[in-house]
């Protein structure tokens, strides 16, 4: 159980950084008048983000007392957690490139010229990439075999549907800065 406890740690306290700094550059944003394109699943991928961990080590914790421990596997655990130290390093790379532009909302500030430095010199979307191996990682780190993948592809395929509104919302924005 002190493994749980300390994983809800590992992951929930940084997340709770993540969301306080997103709501300040969320006002930030919109006082320089950003806006929110149509058609973002963020109102879901709020719920599911925390969801899907939450369910990771739910069943982490089953397998643990029901099952084979899965905390007690030392290597899954341990390259689990070195897969999210990486993970949360890239994503703290975006987040302090993008500065005051990083939010958990897709906001575009019409009069902003897109962040090409740090990660984003090489990736388009680092941020989600980091997402995908948080979630990766945590299964690993607690054994998840069933919603460690399941929790994955569900919030993969959010992720998917978010660039499919954040990618058109940026190339208008540059284009209206480019006349």
């Amino acid at each position: 159980m002190r493994e749980a406890i300390a994983l809800l740690a590992i992951v929930f306290v940084p997340m709770l950084v993540e969301a306080r700094r997103a709501a300040r550059n969320e006002r930030v944003q919109r006082a320089r008048g950003g806006v929110e394109p149509p058609g973002d699943v963020y109102n879901v991928m709020r719920l599911a983000y925390p969801a899907v961990f939450l369910a990771m080590i739910g069943e982490g914790v089953w397998r643990a007392a029901y099952a084979a421990s899965p905390f007690r596997n030392a290597r899954m655990a341990a390259a689990g957690f070195v897969l999210f130290i990486l993970a949360k390093s890239l994503k703290w790379w975006a987040i302090v490139s993008l500065g005051r532009s990083w939010t958990f909302r897709v906001i575009v500030v019409p009069d902003d010229a897109p962040v090409t430095s740090g990660p984003y010199a090489w990736l388009r979307h680092p941020n989600y990439v980091a997402v995908a191996f948080e979630l990766v990682a945590v299964a690993l780190m607690c054994g998840a075999r069933v919603t460690g993948p399941a929790g994955t592809l569900l919030f993969g395929a959010l992720m998917l549907r978010r660039i499919a509104v954040e990618n058109p919302a940026l190339a208008r924005r540059q284009s209206l800065n480019e006349r």
